[in-house]
């Protein structure tokens, strides 16, 4: 797969500096913006109570457009894609001012476990095969070259080389770091209202030159124009880790379906293992039910048994913001607020593309056509009403 550099912002025609920003969120996607635009010379401030937690918290840290790709998602392939390609670039400029991400270039396994997921997964192939992208269809002995420690009964799957994963949590503390360095003010209130040029919070309001939305699922909740486009979807995940006398982690991203239920294992440094994710709606409640732990610990253990010995670390549950049509949310809102949500499961992936978007959208340069393809504007003046 073809890497695409991610440098310093471009020069600009004007100059930026006493230019306010107010980005309201401070997940992956709000930080990485608030870094970016402050790099580039506006003054920016984020306003969150509690930066760094939320969904972008309870990520899974995947960065894989093409084993989240199905036809009629092309739009969202391709700016997946396109995001994916400015990662090892991003991910070295962060580490040289934030600290290191751990980006894993493993790639991603897909696990088929009866015959109907294997009927799928080469239809997934043959799909992205067409598309020209890297997807290897895998018998039960190759899948098992790969990786020992899947359940015997596995059939076969899928090797996507190209998929990476990044650790979530050491990406959000290495985005606090840059943006401090950076000069990014944090205001720890709660937002309740945006508009182009204000922030109203739990105590005062805030005036700015712009405003931008980047508060994942609660974006709904502080602008008109997204009230039915962007809702919350419910996930909860686990982290498990082995120890001496258990089988090792697994070495890349694992991901299959059991029992029509989506499931992933994502390892991290350390022998921790991220297990996730349940997925339903549930308003904004964010509580970890006992069903969805005993949901993801038996799935685990069908795919990669394993994981029954290893220590439950931690259980947690966050709100992906999801927009109707799955692609997210880029660009300016009727009255001038520039949204970046409704990214779904893909927040982390299309992190950079987002941010490299909203400076350009500021800044007065033409968005990549995928970036564009993601304005707000594709939608209806009914649907946004």
């Amino acid at each position: 797969m073809a890497r695409e550099t991610w440098s310093a912002p471009r020069a600009r025609p004007r100059d930026v500096s006493g230019v306010s920003v107010g980005v309201v969120g401070a997940g992956v996607v709000g930080l990485s913006i608030a870094w970016r635009l402050a790099r580039t010379g506006y003054t920016v401030s984020v306003v969150d109570p509690h930066p760094g937690r939320g969904g972008s918290w309870a990520a899974g840290g995947m960065l894989a457009p093409v084993t989240e790709a199905w036809p009629g998602e092309e739009a969202a392939l391709r700016l997946g894609e396109e995001s994916l390609r400015r990662w090892p670039g991003f991910a070295r400029d962060l580490a040289a001012v934030g600290g290191d991400p751990e980006l894993r270039t493993e790639g991603t396994l897909v696990a088929a476990l009866d015959q109907g997921d294997s009927d799928s997964l080469a239809a997934l192939g043959e799909y992205l095969d067409s598309l020209g992208r890297d997807a290897a269809v895998l018998s039960r002995r190759e899948i098992r070259g790969y990786e020992p420690g899947l359940d015997p009964v596995v059939r076969g799957g899928l090797l996507v080389p190209g998929d990476l994963a990044v650790d979530n949590r050491r990406l959000l503390a290495a985005l606090r770091r840059a943006c401090r360095a950076a000069g990014v003010h944090f205001i720890g209130q709660e937002a309740l209202e945006v508009d182009k040029d204000m922030v109203r919070t739990t105590s005062t309001t805030h005036s700015y030159h712009h405003v931008v939305l980047a508060a994942g699922a609660h974006s709904c909740m502080l602008h008109r124009s997204l009230r039915h486009t962007v809702r919350p979807l419910k996930g909860e995940i686990l982290r498990v880790r082995a120890h001496r006398t258990s089988l090792p982690a697994p070495e890349r991203t694992l991901r299959a379906v059991v029992e029509g239920r989506p499931l992933y294992l994502v390892p991290r440094s350390g022998g921790t293992v991220v297990i996730g994710a349940t997925q339903y709606e549930a308003g904004f409640d964010e509580t970890v039910t006992v069903g969805g732990t005993r949901q993801l610990l038996e799935s685990a253990e069908r795919v990669f048994p394993g994981v029954s010995e290893y220590e439950l670390v931690e259980s947690t549950a966050g709100l992906r913001a999801t927009s109707v049509d799955n692609l997210p949310m880029i660009g300016r809102l009727p009255d001038g607020v520039i949204a970046a949500t409704g990214h779904h499961r893909n927040g982390v992936l299309m992190t950079p593309v987002t941010a490299d978007a909203v400076v350009d959208l500021l800044g007065g340069s033409k968005l990549s056509d995928s970036a564009h393809a993601a304005s707000p504007e594709r939608l209806t003046e009914e649907e946004v009403s």
